[in-house]
């Protein structure tokens, strides 16, 4: 399948758009390189650098493919800012970027492309949640603009699937991290500039390229007043990713819940990147950040029986080992 992956310069959609060529497939990436690198972009892959505000050049993407003979057959959309606390202080920034150019994305594929879209969207959609684990029948009620931005995509993709039949699948996933692992050792890893995810900047200050780690909050509701979260390896999110688009040949709007099942607390993920490292990882407590939910744990339980996933990193352990060994990697060269 010819496929156009948005923001696939990216940690998550660079991963995806490796593994489809992987598979045979022929990825194009578009992404405005942002928050990224053009030197992401998996090798011998297609790129595209553009805005996704750009709706004429999205469209001109379609139609040169149409006339060529070699039509896109989906869109993989990753392309969105992700920060949770920022967008809490600049929520016109997300709104614009996550939700509106998404529009433009979607009217130039409604106007020119493909009618499958496979959405990257985010536990965040949930907020505070009634209860843990969370499945893809609990209220939506975000607690951060981020959440919100993404939220109004997946109304956006309900009413365009009931009215335009677009068919379309929305993910929610969590915390993801690691690294892929192939035959030569870890391939890509997930690195941020400035960064600003817990698993990075940890394993930043076992590099010695911070002096500690920040805990934002010990007060929460938690068994050691950390937040917990549900950590997915990112292989294994690129996995779902295809099975996702596999299974709009035969349903035309899906929905899931993509996590570990089990959550880790801040504290805890310290705890491992020490035995990984064998650094001893200061840590220095804040206050909390706005809009951070106490817990946020996935019930991954449908897409593992409707989809057939079977993620292979369970252990957190595992899940940091493999972030470590890319950001050894990547910064000791």
């Amino acid at each position: 399948m010819k496929i156009l992956v948005t923001g696939g310069a990216g940690y998550v959609g660079g991963t995806v758009a490796a593994l489809l060529a992987s598979k045979g497939h022929n990825p194009i990436v578009f992404d405005n390189l942002c928050h990224s690198r053009r030197e992401e972009v998996p090798e011998g892959v297609e790129f595209v650098q553009g805005d996704l505000a750009d709706r004429p050049l999205i469209e001109n993407l379609f139609i040169s493919a149409t006339d060529s003979g070699s039509p896109f057959d989906a869109v993989l959309h990753f392309a969105a800012l992700i920060e949770a606390g920022e967008s809490m202080r600049t929520p016109e920034v997300y709104f614009r970027n996550n939700t509106a150019s998404t529009l433009s994305l979607l009217e130039a594929v409604l106007a020119k492309g493909p009618k499958r879209l496979v959405f990257s969207s985010t536990a965040a959609v949930y907020g505070e949640p009634e209860s843990v684990p969370i499945d893809e029948t609990a209220r939506l009620n975000p607690t951060n603009v981020y959440g919100e931005s993404k939220l109004i995509v997946e109304q956006m993709l309900t009413w365009f699937n009931k009215i335009h039949g677009l068919r379309y699948t929305s993910l929610r996933y969590f915390n993801v991290a690691g690294a892929p692992e192939g035959p030569s050792g870890v391939i890509r890893g997930e690195a941020h500039e400035p960064e600003s995810h817990l698993i990075p900047l940890i394993l930043d200050v076992a590099l010695g390229r911070r002096m500690s780690i920040n805990i934002y909050g010990d007060d929460y509701p938690t068994p050691d007043g950390t937040c917990i979260r549900d950590y997915i390896h990112v292989s294994d999110l690129a996995d779902a990713h295809l099975l996702a688009l596999g299974a709009l040949e035969a349903h035309d709007r899906l929905i899931f819940n993509l996590g570990n099942g089990q959550g880790f607390s801040v504290r805890q993920v310290i705890e491992s990147a020490r035995r990984i490292t064998g650094h001893p990882i200061p840590a220095k407590i804040h206050p909390r950040r706005s809009g951070d939910p106490a817990v946020l744990v996935a019930s991954s339980a449908k897409a593992i029986r409707e989809l057939g996933w079977k993620p292979r990193y369970t252990q957190l352990d595992d899940i940091v080992r493999t972030a470590w060994l890319w950001h050894q990697k990547r910064y000791n060269k």
